[in-house]
């Protein structure tokens, strides 16, 4: 795997607009050829899809998902910029994948991990720092371990961070940010709800061998 330096990431962001993390596994996968690395990020959209993103997006669509046996439910919004490209083949088909891939992740529970509130991220450093491997560890070491357990921990909670379910060498983000550069207008995934069969009520478990017991009394 070549070396990709800090220096290269920022050229090819300051060359291409597209996000830091973007830009390095574009460098990755071309072996740090700037040249091939443009050319993978506009294949898959995201340079030109980053350009948009500051634009607002306040049309869209609201799309659901009903896994089969019916016991699994999703409504999903996904904003577009027009209302014409929001019943689009390509947009519907998004609306679709999304609305599928958060029925297929049920531990996900924000878009991104920046809507997790702070709450949220102390209780899971408490966790995280009050495990037994941790006890008798050099101080700075256990900063260190903690604070790649908690980035792993917030990426599992954010759809955006998940392995796409139709490519599992794309995550949710970058698949969003390819088809926007398709489209061309900004899209982005605002909010979802999922919906479990039974969840939340309390169903009373009969004890066979003490209605059994009890009927003998009789």
């Amino acid at each position: 795997m070549a070396k990709v330096s800090a220096k290269l990431v920022k050229d090819l962001r300051d060359k291409t607009g597209a996000g830091m993390m973007d830009c390095k596994k574009a460098l990755v996968e071309t072996a740090a050829d700037m040249d091939k690395a443009v050319e993978w990020l506009r294949q898959k959209g995201i340079a030109s899809a980053e350009k948009k993103s500051g634009r607002i997006a306040a049309e869209g669509a609201i799309g659901s998902y009903i896994h089969t046996g019916s016991r699994v439910g999703v409504l999903l919004e996904i904003n577009c910029e027009t209302d014409f490209v929001a019943r689009g083949d390509l947009f519907q088909g998004l609306l679709k994948d999304v609305a599928m891939q958060v029925a297929a992740c049920p531990n996900v529970e924000y878009v991104t991990t920046d809507e997790i509130p702070i709450e949220v991220v102390e209780k899971e450093k408490a966790i995280e720092i009050g495990r037994d491997d941790l006890q008798g560890k050099p101080e700075q070491m256990k900063v260190k371990i903690v604070e790649g357990r908690i980035g792993k921990r917030l990426k599992e909670l954010a759809l955006m961070e998940q392995p796409f379910i139709r490519d599992g060498s794309m995550t949710v983000e970058e698949i969003v940010k390819q088809v926007a550069g398709q489209i061309g207008e900004n899209i982005q995934v605002r909010r979802f709800t999922r919906y479990t069969l039974g969840e939340g009520i309390e169903v009373e478990k009969a004890d066979f061998a003490t209605e059994v017991a009890s009927m003998s009394e009789v």
